[in-house]
């Protein structure tokens, strides 16, 4: 039995995400947010089972499309917004991809912050450019 089999709660790491969207983490933690989501039970019983297994480990995302009764499911309740975009205009399309590609330099940008501060505080040195405490003697 493995790790993830006896700890559902636990998490396993983002490294098929990261296969999925070509090794970009900020695309990965926002393809993992809808897992979660789902995994809360608010989409129904057989996506909330499908992103646990997924988020625990014990299946692969792509594993768990091809299982008949998570993908049905997935697709009558997808078929509400696909709906939705087909009566879109493309510039009301437009809008929504701008706004995606704002979210993503955001938290690219958030991502890039936090992996100073933790570089920092693993330095346990103060950053060489601050200009604090620099004398020429």
């Amino acid at each position: 039995m493995d790790s993830a089999s006896r700890n559902p709660h636990k998490q396993v790491d983002d490294s098929e995400l990261l296969e999925m969207t070509q090794q970009d983490p900020v695309q990965a933690k926002i393809l993992r947010q809808p897992l979660e989501h789902l995994a809360s039970g608010l989409a129904g019983g057989a996506l909330k089972e499908m992103a646990q297994e997924v988020i625990s480990g014990r299946m692969g995302l792509r594993e768990a499309a091809n299982v008949s009764a998570y993908a049905e499911q997935a697709l009558e309740q997808s078929a509400p917004l696909a709906e939705k975009w087909a009566s879109m205009s493309d510039s009301e399309r437009d809008a929504l991809a701008a706004e995606g590609e704002r979210r993503l330099e955001d938290e690219r940008r958030q991502l890039d912050s936090q992996r100073r501060v933790e570089a920092e505080s693993r330095s346990g040195t103060k950053s060489r450019h601050d200009g604090r405490g620099w004398s020429l003697y």
